[in-house]
């Protein structure tokens, strides 16, 4: 058994239990968890991206033999896994990572167990011990952000030419230059910008690039992407085979889960190799390749999204803004824009409901009616030459 010193304020009685899919990288899992599996990871400092690719697969809990908030930051994944309800244990240790896959495993508070047999015995994380951790951990933001100025000047060495020249940027055939864009990243206000913007998408018509399950919020929102971009491992087939570009993110590792099942589909695609993540190397496609603006759904960053991404990361997403900044714009800032605009059909509207209402007013007043007479005798008149006209030839 396997766990040290384990606070249990607030912890529950309550069992849950299922199938063990063990992976050590949550994102990687996320992929073949189904509802109701536990999770099984080795995750330190569990992220906010990773954490909700396992929310939106629904496990029963998840399972740590790592520690989800070291204190290092502030990181954002066990809140979100807490405040969806999912059970999450931490600091667990080795143990919880040897049953074989599959295996059904119970948990009872902050206790994992093999049948009868006591596994493991963690920390089990409610909504208050996270406030605390994330308290705790806000001092550790400073050292964080020292680090940021190494890994900035890394990855400015590593990736050079793509950001200052667009080496490596793929050719598509669909045309950017000159265009408007939006990029469509997966997060927790993405589905919500999108529809706030949905009136400068029907007067632009943009091009529409889909970052992973970006590709399936434009489709439920009765949108047909342009691109699908990412690692495409966790795309939707409908969004892989509904005629878009498909370019395949090859991370500094080289691994491209998404590729055998292009494969197996028979779809064409391009790959695009970048350390950065695949929202930003979507932001370097659209200024790349000339678009006259690029607006991003779901690509809102604030500091803490920053560090909760990682050193690598940080410096990769501040590098690519500053690189794509003159032209590129929130979805937020569009949506207020358009809501204070009236709309060319909204002018009309205006228009003919102040003539409809003109001519109302004239129809029950002795002026108006004699007015209607006299364009009656007219449009008689009138109607009676021209048909003249067309006899006498």
């Amino acid at each position: 058994m396997s766990g040290g010193s384990h606070a249990r304020r607030g912890m529950t009685t309550a069992t849950v239990s299922g199938p063990a899919r063990i992976a050590a990288e949550a994102a990687t899992l996320a992929g073949r968890l189904r509802p109701g599996d536990v999770a099984v990871i080795d995750h330190l400092d569990l992220d906010r991206a990773s954490a909700e690719a396992l929310r939106a697969a629904r496990p029963a809990a998840v399972l740590n033999a790592a520690r989800s908030s070291s204190g290092r930051y502030p990181n954002l994944g066990p809140q979100v896994l807490v405040e969806a309800g999912i059970r999450l244990v931490d600091d667990l240790g080795p143990d919880v990572l040897s049953v074989p896959d599959g295996h059904t495993l119970r948990v009872v508070g902050g206790a994992v167990y093999d049948g009868d047999t006591l596994l493991a015995e963690g920390d089990e994380q409610t909504t208050e011990s996270v406030a605390e951790a994330m308290v705790g951990a806000r001092s550790g933001l400073a050292t964080q952000l020292q680090a940021f100025a190494a890994n900035g000047m890394a990855y400015l060495r590593d990736e050079q030419a793509l950001l200052l020249e667009g080496e490596g940027v793929p050719e598509l055939t669909t045309r950017l230059k000159g265009r408007p864009v939006l990029v469509v990243v997966p997060g927790p206000d993405a589905a919500r910008d999108l529809a706030a913007v949905r009136p400068f998408v029907r007067e632009h018509r943009p091009v529409l690039i889909g970052v992973d399950g970006g590709a399936d919020l434009l489709l439920a929102a009765g949108l047909r992407p342009d691109i699908v971009l990412g690692a495409l491992d966790q795309v939707s087939e409908r969004a892989l085979t509904g005629g878009a570009e498909l370019v395949v993110r090859v991370p500094p590792t080289g691994e491209t889960p998404g590729v055998p099942r292009l494969q197996r589909l028979d779809r064409a695609f391009v790959t695009y190799r970048t350390g950065g993540s695949a929202a930003d190397a979507a932001l370097l496609l659209a200024d790349t390749r000339g678009a006259e603006l690029v607006v991003g759904v779901g690509t809102r960053v604030g500091l803490l999204d920053l560090v909760d991404a990682g050193r690598e990361a940080m410096a990769a997403t501040v590098l690519t803004r500053l690189r794509v900044g003159p032209t590129l714009l929130d979805a937020g800032a569009v949506a207020r824009l358009y809501r204070h605009r009236i709309s060319t059909w909204q002018v009309l509207l205006l228009v003919v409901a102040a003539l409809v209402a003109l001519g109302v007013a004239l129809a029950v007043t002795p002026a108006g009616q004699d007015l209607y007479a006299a364009l009656g005798a007219r449009s008689t008149d009138l109607v009676g030459w021209v048909r003249g006209l067309f006899e006498s030839s």
